[in-house]
Order: structure tokens, then C-alpha cells, then sequence
């Protein structure tokens, strides 16, 4: 089944973080449904495209998911080419399976293009390795905020010897310190608490476990945030006291990307 639907990563913000395949299905779109934590300079890759603003973010006003898969749907049995473009990867805590799976059980064929996910150009960005020998042997990606507001097994991640990379956990730092102290990790064990990642206003405050409740406080440390919690947190393996910023708008790399569509629709044909 081709697809008439894209489900594109936009990445963390920067616009050079997003893939060569992201940006030739945008410049392809006939409208583009776009997330609220998506950077606008990445709509320039868009201009042809009409944009609707399907806003979700917790703990705000938000577009309803049932809304925009409807959207999707209406807007491709129209004959449009869609792209619901998303923050991050559209399959790390993006709904991007769930969205995938509902256009294909109505007939409509669809295509993830993945994106580079916060958790991941957070760390980097500060010099953070997210596996390190002799320091990490895994990553686990998790959210703090749920759907049913199940409370991740903390006790289990504890024990897990990974570094934890935590999504939408701001509102949730006492608990999420207390449940991991509890549950063994040692209070001393190394935080990286980062905001707004990739983006030239990107924050980053380095604490503790123990810590890390009373310095986000004081930091001011606002959403959109992630955690890196474990030994690495602790590493800076770049300089990145000069790192170069995301470029303006205008600045951008101009890109020569295919006019046709073919050779995204024979991959998922």
C-alpha cells in the first residue's frame, strides 16, 4: 500500500538534525499537521504546504488525538499528501505507532520517517555519552508522564545498571528521586537535567540524585526538559563551551532533494 501519509521526526529543534528523507517528504506535502514542539524553521522545507497546528503538550490545551487521526484520514481520502510531523522520532513517546496502526486498519497506507529523538541530542549537546565502557551498557528511554498514570517500576530501573534517559519529568523530580533513592540507587549517582535541547537556549544544570529536586528548583528548570540519569552524566567527553548554535532560518543549507515522489512511495509499495 503506498503511502499517502507521512509520520515525520522533526527532531529536537535544530533543523540540521533532520534527516535528508525528512525533508524531501515536507517539500513533497500537500499540508502539514504539525506538532506544538516542533521549531518553525523546520516549516521552512514546507513552503508549498498547507499548515494546520495540532498542538499536544502535557499539561496544556491540546489538539485531541482522535481529531488529528481524523484529519489524517479526511485529508487523504482527498487525494492530499499529508505529513503529520512531529518532535523528536514519531516512535519515542510520539504516538507514532498508534497513528500508523489506525491509518492502516482504514485503508490508508502511511510511512515513518524516523527523526533524531530529544533524549539523545540533549546528551550529546553537553558532551554526554549515553554508553560509555566500563560506565553504561544500555540506554533506556522512559516517560514519567503516562497515559493511565501508571508509576514506571522504578525499583527495576534502578537495578537495571542503564543509563535512563527521562521524558516529561519535570513535574515529577521529588518522586522520581525519592522511588529511585529508595529502590537502592545511590544518592551520589551523577543527573544531567536538560532543557530545551539542541535549540540555541538550551539549558543544562549537572546535579545528584540526592540533589537533583532542590537544583532543578533553583535552576528553574522548565519543560521541554530531559534527564540523563546515571555514571555518564558525569562525563563531558567534548568541549562544548563553543559549540556553533542552529543556524538562522536564512542561513540554512539549501538542499537538492528529488522533485518526485517515487522513490519514497516504492520503498513502502
Amino acid at each position: 500500500m503506498p503511502p499517502s501519509v507521512w509520520l515525520i521526526g522533526a527532531g529536537p529543534g535544530d533543523p540540521e538534525l533532520l534527516t535528508v528523507k525528512a525533508v524531501r517528504a515536507l517539500g513533497q506535502a500537500d499540508v502539514v499537521l504539525v506538532d506544538d514542539l516542533v521549531n518553525p524553521q523546520v516549516l521552512d522545507y514546507c513552503p508549498q504546504a498547507r499548515l494546520v497546528y495540532v498542538g499536544k503538550r502535557g499539561g496544556c490545551r491540546s489538539t485531541p488525538q482522535e481529531f488529528i487521526q481524523r484529519l489524517m484520514l479526511r485529508y487523504a481520502r482527498q487525494g492530499l499528501r499529508v505529513a503529520r510531523l512531529k518532535g523528536g522520532d514519531p516512535c519515542i513517546f510520539g504516538r507514532g505507532g498508534e497513528e500508523a496502526q489506525w491509518l492502516t486498519e482504514h485503508g490508508v497506507g502511511c510511512e515513518i520517517v524516523n527523526g533524531i529523538t530529544a533524549g539523545l541530542a540533549a546528551a550529546t549537546a553537553c558532551g554526554i555519552p549515553l554508553t560509555q565502557r566500563g560506565m553504561a551498557q544500555g540506554v533506556t528511554l522512559i516517560t514519567a508522564h503516562s497515559q493511565d498514570g501508571a508509576t514506571p517500576d522504578w525499583t527495576g530501573l534502578a537495578k537495571s545498571g542503564t543509563t535512563l534517559v527521562v521524558y516529561m519529568g519535570v513535574a515529577k523530580l521529588h518522586d522520581m528521586s525519592s522511588q529511585l533513592l529508595a529502590a537502592g540507587m545511590a544518592p551520589d549517582m551523577p543527573v544531567a537535567m536538560i532543557e530545551r535541547a539542541s535549540l540555541a537556549d538550551q539549558r543544562e544544570c549537572r546535579s545528584t540524585l540526592a540533589a537533583m529536586a532542590e537544583d532543578a528548583t533553583a535552576f528553574q528548570l522548565r519543560s521541554p526538559a530531559v534527564l540523563v540519569i546515571g555514571q555518564v552524566a558525569a562525563c563531558q567527553v567534548l568541549d562544548v563551551a563553543g559549540a556553533v548554535g542552529i543556524a538562522d532560518s536564512a542561513d540554512l543549507l539549501p538542499l537538492a532533494m528529488p522533485t518526485s515522489a517515487e522513490p519514497l512511495l516504492r520503498r513502502s509499495a
